[in-house]
């Protein structure tokens, strides 16, 4: 027992030391990041700032003058001062959480993204789990069944899903669904009666609103996904340990399910590990086509009315979920891989 043990402890550590060290690299590179962020911001025109300060100075009641605006608004994102000590002045206050007020939805930034992006999570989870559902079982089957009408029927579904743009598909629904069909409304996440209705019945009725985006980001995503899952799933039936477990006698279910199926993961989650951070970053087409009040509806409009605070906000965290992504799927991997050591 006290050597299973050792060996227990022994791997905890090692991968707590991986973690750390991952951890670090992360900071540093995003530190370099959010600095080129703050430099497009930086050398962005004036015209913007200078925009924002005429408005805020000709608001009813407003208590200081356009000069005044300016200076602060210079001063609280360091642009009074150079690139390198202005971009300490402006990560500072990142850091504390202090990311200034959205000049667009005239509210505080994070009060902003927590308002938005629970939204967003609700639409990419649901759709990221109709992906894995349906994508890799067809890609696994048209392994199984290759050059059979089966795999030329998912190859052909999946080039189409590939090469479908989101604002064509979206379109092409909604005139289906909500114009002929009259199932579901063209837009918005509410109905009409949505304040009348109970606590489930609001449940329903954001649920039916969410349905078409949901169904236009799972048959976006179901190609890539099972094109990757068919790929790998052929190149392992095609190595000499399959054959030979084929060769021995081993039923073919056991073959695919617990020989075949356990080495296409190991790749497979380098890829779904890629996609889990994406669950909050929000789908920025497919939520402005629809209405849906997300993280990526609230980034285009701010995008379009050149909200700086929102913008920079937004760009640190599609950063923060990139590297957080690829820790994941590092971590995976190493799960999923015996072979693979963390050392």
């Amino acid at each position: 027992m006290p050597p299973l043990r050792s060996g227990l402890e022994g791997r905890i550590f090692k991968m707590a030391k991986f973690i750390i060290k991952r951890l670090l690299y992360s900071v540093l590179i995003l530190f370099f990041v959010m600095f080129l962020i703050y430099v497009l911001m930086y050398n962005m025109p004036t015209s913007f700032v200078e925009t924002k300060a005429r408005e805020l100075a000709s608001r009813p009641g407003a208590t200081k003058t356009y000069t005044e605006w300016l200076a602060d608004l210079n001063a609280q994102y360091g642009m009074d001062k150079g690139v390198v000590q202005g971009y300490f002045v402006w990560l500072s206050s990142a850091v504390r959480g202090n990311w200034g007020d959205s000049w667009q939805w005239t509210i505080p930034v994070l009060d902003k993204f927590n308002d938005t992006v629970w939204y967003s999570f609700a639409l990419g989870l649901v759709s990221f789990i109709f992906e894995v559902i349906i994508a890799i079982p067809l890609g696994i089957t048209a392994a199984k069944k290759q050059y059979s009408f089966t795999d030329y029927f998912t190859t052909v579904v999946a080039m189409i899903s590939i090469s479908l743009p989101t604002f064509f598909l979206a379109t092409l629904l909604k005139y289906v669904f909500a114009v002929k069909l009259g199932w579901v409304d063209l837009t918005g996440m509410q109905g009409r009666d949505y304040q009348f209705l109970s606590t489930f019945g609001k449940f329903l009725d954001l649920a039916k609103h969410f349905a078409l985006p949901a169904v236009t980001l799972t048959i976006i995503g179901i190609g890539s996904l099972m094109r990757y899952t068919r790929t790998n799933m052929l190149e392992v039936l095609n190595s000499d340990y399959i054959r030979t477990a084929r060769a021995k006698g081993v039923p073919e279910k056991k073959v695919i399910g617990k020989h075949a199926f356990r080495n296409t993961l190991i790749p497979l989650v380098t890829m779904l590990g890629g996609m889990l951070p994406g669950l909050f970053s929000g789908a920025l087409i497919t939520e402005t086509l629809f209405g849906i009040r997300g993280i990526g509806y609230a980034s285009y409009y701010s995008m379009t009315q050149a909200d700086i605070p929102f913008i920079m906000f937004y760009l640190a965290f599609i950063s923060v979920l990139t590297l957080l992504g690829n820790l994941i799927s590092d971590l995976l991997y190493a799960a999923v891989d015996p072979r693979v050591r963390l050392s």
